[in-house]
């Protein structure tokens, strides 16, 4: 379980959010709205141990992460707003690299297949990245979740700059990783189309 005690954030002299508290058990996914500059992405860096807190601390199953450290980021994947993806690697390639970034290497087959389940064909598996459509590139580094074998994901804007199919296909692979007892949390604008009851929302006045 993965828990917020009384988070505080400050940006310079604007304090976005204080007192936050919310819990994302197993199987469920937090949805985290609000408009820009709310801190959304800041609460997701908290998340992942990439931003102190000013005040309270992020538990997962009861301990502090920042006790955890690298206990803790084994258990996560993170995507961010930004693609990381390089221009001149292929698709295949980025996927490869960012898993073994991310302590998770995976073959060349495997991360065809990763591509392909997003909805990439084999045509373009082979192409300098660089030529890709933002669509295409956001696919790329989705693509990971079809590889992930961690349980907390956390995940920045997903959706952005994909069409409505890819958006489908994103939020069934969603579903799937919490039916297996798994949980994330998610910075979105849209709705995501899950069944009501595995979905909490947090809203961030800024």
């Amino acid at each position: 379980m993965l828990q917020a005690v009384a988070l505080s954030c400050r940006r310079g002299e604007r304090r976005l959010f204080a007192d936050l508290n919310v819990r994302v058990e197993r199987g469920t996914l937090l949805a985290v709205v609000g408009e820009n500059g709310s801190g959304k992405t800041s609460l997701l860096r908290m998340f992942s141990s990439l931003l102190p807190p000013e005040q309270g601390a992020v538990l997962w199953e009861g301990q502090d992460i920042q006790q955890l450290k690298e206990l803790y980021s084994a258990q996560l994947t993170y995507i961010g707003h930004l693609n990381g993806i390089k221009d001149d690697l292929t698709p295949v390639e980025n996927v490869m690299s960012a898993m073994a970034l991310a302590g998770e290497p995976c073959s060349r087959l495997a991360a065809q297949e990763a591509l392909e389940a997003i909805g990439l064909k084999r045509l373009v598996h082979r192409l300098p990245s660089k030529v890709l459509s933002q669509g295409q590139k956001r696919r790329v580094t989705l693509a990971r979740l079809w590889l992930s074998t961690r349980s907390l994901w956390l995940l920045d804007e997903p959706f952005t700059s994909l069409d409505t199919v890819a958006t489908g296909v994103v939020t069934q692979r969603l579903h799937a990783h919490l039916q297996r007892g798994g949980q994330a949390v998610v910075v979105t604008h849209q709705e995501v189309a899950l069944p009501a009851e595995i979905v909490q929302r947090l809203r961030l006045a800024g």
